[in-house]
């Protein structure tokens, strides 16, 4: 597949990103600021908050992960932009994976600012992030991975692999549920809600079609391809969900994206056709690999596909998230026919055909 080089928005701000720092804070367009915010232990990074000035104060788009440093380069971010904390009347989440949703609670504690999050990912929260309950999903993990063919000696670390990032959440049920095209109410702003599940089932753009923009958190980035994984919490059928939610950005006039990572950049069309055309030669690859086999496992079909590094380099964490990625790209297959499994500890993925 030829490589498909979105423009940047802003030179410096990609410069920033490929040079391996942080851009900075930055006034994007009266009214709108981008603010990074730091991700510990992560490729990524930094998540981009976006400040929307309002008449009474600051609507911002994320929040970032739950310490002290991101708190600090948030509260700094909007000091540049005038404000503080304590200006903040709404945190729109797109999703509920920390880097975007840990600060929120925190956020609202120090402002009263009401967050809304899709009723899809707001049902998720009590499972994932309530210690209560944790246990119930870190066991449904680990069925599925037995049922994947993981090897018996990574199961257990690997069903308990995201218990690390739990500490970087302050659970916080939301104030408001946003549902798709849902118009929200804030000064200034003609700002839409657009579901885009798959990386998460709830997950959420934001379309201002006044301005031509869309903020796009992780469904669509300039770069790298969103995770879109097979788990205990996600549809049965996430890839499916990605790809229409994904089609259907084609109908909004936009001009400019605002991702929540890497940079912000111009050409929302091609970088969506780059990424459909990913999954589909992914999806030929993934077929290939079982109908050349005799019946085989998911982490096996895993091992054999094309990764950025050899598969021995990977860390186990990015290895279930390897796994669970193509178990969606399988399930996505078995809904066209293209494949068939066959029930069973481990489960076994075989040709159409066979």
């Amino acid at each position: 597949m030829a490589k498909f080089v979105v423009t940047p928005s802003n030179e410096k701000q990609r410069a920033a990103w490929t040079g391996g720092g942080i851009p900075e804070v930055e006034r994007v367009r009266p009214g709108l600021w981008s603010i990074p915010v730091p991700i510990p232990i992560n490729p990524l990074r930094y998540v981009l908050v976006y400040a929307l000035e309002l008449a009474d104060g600051v609507a911002i788009v994320d929040a970032g992960w739950d310490t002290d440093e991101a708190y600090q380069a948030l509260e700094a971010g909007l000091g540049v932009a005038g404000y503080a904390v304590a200006d903040v009347r709404a945190v729109l989440v797109t999703h509920i994976h920390p880097d975007h949703y840990g600060l929120a609670g925190r956020v609202r504690e120090a402002s009263g600012a009401w967050i809304g999050l899709h009723p899809a990912d707001a049902g998720l929260l009590r499972d994932r992030y309530d210690e209560a309950f944790i246990d119930g999903l870190v066991a449904r993990e680990r069925a599925q991975l037995l049922r994947c063919g993981v090897p018996a000696a990574l199961v257990d670390e690997l069903a308990g692999a995201s218990m690390m990032i739990r500490s970087f959440v302050t659970m916080a049920a939301p104030d408001r549920l946003i549902e798709d095209g849902d118009r929200l109410d804030l000064s200034g702003w003609d700002l839409r809600a657009v579901w885009t599940p798959g990386h998460s089932p709830g997950h959420l753009c934001f379309a201002e079609p006044s301005r031509k923009l869309l903020f796009t958190g992780d469904h669509v980035l300039p770069r790298i391809t969103s995770a879109v994984v097979v788990h205990p919490q996600s549809a049965p059928n996430p890839l499916a969900d990605y790809l229409d939610a994904l089609d259907a950005l084609r109908a909004f006039d936009v001009e400019e994206v605002l991702p929540a990572h890497e940079y912000r950049f111009l050409e929302l069309a091609g970088r969506v056709d780059y990424v459909m055309e990913h999954h589909r030669e992914r999806l030929a690859e993934i077929e290939r690999v079982v109908s050349g086999a005799d019946g085989v496992t998911c982490w096996e079909v895993a091992t054999k596909l094309t990764w950025s590094r050899p598969w021995e380099s990977i860390p186990p964490f990015m290895r279930r998230t390897a796994g669970n990625e193509t178990l969606a790209h399988l399930v996505w297959l078995e809904s066209r026919g293209r494949v068939r499994r066959l029930p069973g500890e481990p489960e076994l993925w075989t040709g159409a055909g066979s």
